[in-house]
């Protein structure tokens, strides 16, 4: 259906249904638990640093921008140097994360500045909500028209305001946070309100969302994988919503993803930990004068590190930190690699935990065209 008009929220009907609320239970217990075990881990900015690169990795995926883990932190470690797009964009995707969520966590407010900067950021421009008309979504494997989003640009500032105002105003709809997560996130795909950068920009919100009703203290939910494993669903529920009011089937297929992604994130998060505790004990021991926690840190914020980040990290000078490195290297702990003349040094183990790509769902890819924007 391609006329469905986006009505301002909160939805009219009744959304807690027994199935529903059977699946919330599970949603809220394991977002609990992740949010307890991210506790753990002694520095905040381990999780941060490596869960929010995994997150961006698969939600860019999902349209169809493709990287390897290891072009991915290769672009970190060698920045202008290394020039691969997807990487590239991968990164702007952690950085806009990163942003939304010290706005979020700063201000417990989601303001429409805050998404067009968030979006900025994702994208490399400052083009703001659609002006022009022509934008449409299409099955990219049969050139089909499956949804025309709002084409005015004054109606998709009233459907943004009013949106705004649903995420930030508790009383607008007394409903379960998971459960208005769900909606948010419908009504901001279905808006579509950026040229580009509308499912990513629309993932972000998701996570955010979470932090700034206190459900999870870091952005470490791993939804989009979920997504991935599960595209044709996550087109054909969106857009059942459209055409059926079927908000029953969309919500339970997001509290779905909530409670299987906070599953395996708890899994990693206990495997970080562990291997930390390793890493922790074999250098107390084996090389004790160069132990430190700021050490340890620096290992698994990084996956692939190098001399600069470690300078950095522990105020040490060059020498001193290629001399812990080489250390390192001799124990195991560390891979020694070289990328021109440049050496970078490879957490094996702590890198495995995340080169795991999930099963992709390829049966419909969707895309935005712009007819008339360049």
């Amino acid at each position: 259906m391609k006329d469905y008009i986006v009505k301002p929220l909160p939805p009219q009907q009744e959304l807690e249904s027994k199935k529903i609320l059977k699946k919330l239970s599970e949603a809220h217990r394991y977002l609990a638990e992740l949010k307890g075990m991210a506790e753990t881990i002694p520095n905040e900015s381990i999780l941060i640093s490596t869960l929010t690169l995994q997150e961006a990795k698969d939600s860019s995926a999902i349209e169809n921008i493709i990287t390897t883990h290891d072009d991915l932190y290769k672009t970190i470690i060698f920045e202008e140097m290394y020039a691969n797009p997807a990487s590239k964009e991968v990164r702007n995707y952690a950085l806009a994360l990163t942003h939304g969520f010290e706005l979020v966590r700063k201000n417990k407010f989601l303001s429409s500045n805050h998404i067009l900067k968030i979006q900025e950021i994702l994208e490399q421009n400052d083009a703001g909500y659609r002006k022009q008309t022509g934008t449409t979504l299409i099955n990219l494997a049969t050139g089909e028209n499956v949804y025309t989003p709002p084409q005015n640009h004054q109606i998709i500032v009233e459907l943004m305001d009013n949106l705004v105002k649903f995420i930030n105003n508790k009383e607008m709809h007394d409903i379960d946070p998971l459960i208005k997560m769900a909606i948010i996130h419908f009504q901001f795909e279905s808006i579509h309100p950026f040229y580009d950068g509308n499912g990513r920009t629309g993932r972000i919100i998701n996570i955010v969302y979470l932090v700034m009703n206190d459900l999870l203290n870091l952005p470490i939910l791993y939804l989009s994988r979920y997504i991935i494993k599960h595209k044709s669903d996550y087109y054909r529920l969106l857009q059942s919503v459209r055409e059926n009011e079927n908000w029953e089937d969309w919500i339970f297929y997001m509290l779905t993803g909530i409670e299987q992604t906070a599953k395996e994130t708890i899994g990693i998060i206990k495997n970080i930990r562990e291997l930390m505790q390793t890493y922790k004990h074999t250098i107390r021991k084996e090389l004790p004068k160069i132990y430190s926690q700021d050490l340890i840190n620096n290992l698994f914020r990084h996956p692939y590190t190098k001399i600069d980040f470690l300078m950095s990290d522990l105020n040490v000078s060059r020498l001193t930190a290629r001399h812990y490195l080489e250390k390192l290297v001799k124990l195991g702990l560390l891979e020694k690699h070289k990328l021109w003349r440049t050496n970078f040094y490879i957490n094996a183990p702590l890198f495995k935990l995340f080169i795991s790509d999930p099963i992709v769902d390829n049966s419909q890819s969707i895309r935005t065209i712009n007819h008339n924007h360049d």
